[in-house]
């Protein structure tokens, strides 16, 4: 099992329960795997199937997923092949010859195209091991449901006697009972892994508009030159705008959305695989097909719909290990307009609970990384030291003066106000909607213009997180003073708010200070321990090497495992063999171009 572990793929050790799932798959048995983004979920199937007799059928729910799965076999040596309609008629029949042949150890292949073959291709070829990856899509209750993921609970009635592995990095406790009934499995064996990724930074903002939030954008790019990242924004229109304002400011920036053509998406994307843009923005439709290890950051432009939303898309930030920034911004009208999507969906209860949960997490004044944990069922007992929070713990202050004008005016409005007017009514602007209402006559009209529109914001936010007044979402968001709100307004009770600190926490204050976090959580090493000028030699040696190939660069040799070499710097091939990440047949292929640019670069 090593010897095939440092042979196909480089490594000379297991990660965290992967040895245990593969001898689970070579005894036979079901398997369900939950492992965070970037913990070595796919070697959990990859290399069994290397082991086994026959070939091994992946089911993976997107063409681009299974794209990038299968280069990296091959750049590995390892035969794979992808079943799906992106390839033309003469491709698949090559790819059934191959199958049938038994020259194929790893087909990758669409739920879709799967049902269509099930009583063909798979009834004529040997059949080692199911691997169904991203299997949070089979359960109504995951955050990424897909219908034809249901009918995948054919294989256990067509193929009784094959095993089974369901992979997926998201999965709360009612979606893993879902899975193993969805499917059938037999008795299996759960391994979950820690959802723990302490390599990511967690840093939240709130209350800000739109043009504080492009100018921290700009801040936090300019702090990560070179260095690719994903903006998730909730609409079409806003991926186009931001990509827009950062282009002006001379950062290459494309779009994904689901409202572009096949082909516009296709090379969206292939531009951020192949390093020819640095920054996407996108909705949620991008991110399941891209398994490119070096993306440095990742950006919420809006509040996600859910904490497995959220998870899963700062997952696709560090996933070769080094550390990563993640930011996410939030206001009321994101909040606002997540409720009223949840209240007019099909699953509307669970849907505005996964959401409450992400407010909660957004407007948490403890460790967010425990949060994260907790909600996965895993519990934490000491803090990151490596989000925001913990780097800065906030102040609390009597704020019941402040609260109790805000309530005051949501009364004089008869509770038939919303959030921003409610601002504008405490600022005293005299806009065309506070004079249509006659609000600018209210006796609060002006009562808190020494406090900031955004401060007001931030903790309006907080009086709605401490349940002070909810929304009525079915009576045009207007707001409603509960039990709670009133106590306070009449005196009874005191309401304690975080003191807002302006000067935000920037991403170089974050790495100065992250050294008590690496005393209670070691994290990987950064880029800084290698040696820059030639990291910069060998990258483009590496450029060059996947151009030719036709695969992104990190496929060739990931982040993690240049700045490896630049820190070892091998001169022999055996040497550069050695390599954790370099395996036989890369060593091989490539060590002696590498070997020679290092004994070049250091005079030998």
């Amino acid at each position: 099992m090593l010897h095939t572990l440092k042979t196909y793929f480089g490594y000379d050790t297991f990660r965290p329960l992967q040895q245990e799932i593969i001898n689970n798959i070579l005894a036979h048995k079901d398997t369900l795997v939950l492992m965070p983004t970037g913990g070595g979920k796919s070697i959990c199937y990859q290399l069994p199937a290397l082991m086994m007799e026959g070939i091994t059928v992946v089911i993976s729910p997107l063409i681009s997923l299974m794209k990038d799965q299968v280069e990296s076999l091959k750049a590995n040596g390892i035969k794979a092949a992808a079943f799906n309609s992106s390839n033309t008629d003469t491709e698949n029949m090559d790819i059934r010859r191959e199958c049938l042949k038994g020259n194929i150890k790893l087909l990758y292949i669409s739920p879709e195209r799967l049902l269509t073959e099930v009583n063909f291709l798979l009834k004529d070829i040997q059949i080692a091991l199911f691997a169904i990856d991203e299997a949070h899509c089979i359960s109504q209750w995951g955050h990424d449901f897909r219908p034809e993921y249901t009918q995948l609970k054919i294989l256990r009635k067509e193929f009784p006697g094959i095993p089974m592995i369901a992979l997926t990095a998201t999965a709360d406790k009612i979606t893993r009972t879902d899975i193993i009934e969805q499917l059938q499995l037999k008795n299996p064996g759960i391994f979950i892994s820690s959802f723990d990724r302490p390599n990511l930074s967690l840093d939240v903002r709130r209350g800000y508009r739109q043009k504080e939030k492009i100018k921290n954008i700009l801040e936090f790019i300019n702090k990560h030159k070179n260095q690719s990242g994903i903006i998730y924004c909730m609409s079409r229109n806003k991926t186009e705008v931001v990509a827009a304002t950062l282009q002006r400011h001379g950062i290459s920036a494309t779009i994904y959305h689901a409202g572009l053509s096949p082909q516009a998406r296709d090379r969206a994307q292939e531009d951020f695989i192949n390093d020819r843009v640095q920054v996407v923005c996108a909705t949620i439709a991008f991110g399941m097909g891209i398994d490119k290890s070096n993306v440095r950051w990742v950006i919420h432009y809006n509040l996600p719909k859910s904490i497995e939303n959220f998870y899963q898309e700062i997952g696709r930030a560090g996933r070769d290990g080094l550390e990563s920034d993640t930011l996410l911004f939030y206001s009321m009208s994101d909040i606002i307009l997540l409720s009223k999507f949840a209240s007019e969906s099909a699953q509307q209860e669970i849907n505005l609970d996964k959401l409450h949960r992400m407010q909660q997490y957004a407007e948490a004044d403890i460790c967010r990384r425990r949060i994260l944990l907790n909600y996965f069922g895993e519990s934490r007992e000491y803090d990151c030291g490596h989000c925001d929070v913990c780097k800065n713990p906030p102040q609390r202050f009597d704020g019941s003066i402040l609260v109790q004008k805000a309530l005051s005016a949501i009364i004089r409005a008869d509770q038939k106000i919303s959030t921003h007017l409610l601002v504008d009514v405490l600022r005293g602007n005299y806009t065309q909607e506070i004079t249509e209402n006659g609000f600018d006559k209210l006796k609060t009209f002006g009562a808190g213009r020494d406090v900031p529109a955004r401060d007001w914001q931030d903790y309006l936010l907080q009086m709605l997180q401490l349940g002070y007044f909810e929304i009525a979402y079915n009576e045009n968001n207007h707001l409603k003073i509960t039990e709670s709100g009133k106590k306070v307004l009449f005196g009874e009770s005191k309401a304690m708010l975080v003191v807002i600190k302006h000067e935000q926490t920037t991403v170089s204050k974050v790495t100065k200070t992250s050294s008590a976090s690496k005393q209670s959580q070691p994290l990987p090493a950064s880029t800084n321990s290698s040696d820059e000028a030639l990291f910069d030699i060998l990258r483009e040696h590496r450029k060059k090497l996947a151009d030719e190939q036709g695969y992104p660069a990190y496929i060739v040799l990931s982040d993690k495992v240049l700045h490896l070499i630049c820190s070892i710097k091998p001169t022999t091939i055996d040497e550069f063999g050695m390599i954790s990440g370099v395996g036989e047949f890369k060593k091989e292929k490539y060590g002696k171009d590498f070997v020679t640019l290092i004994r070049r670069y250091l005079k030998l």
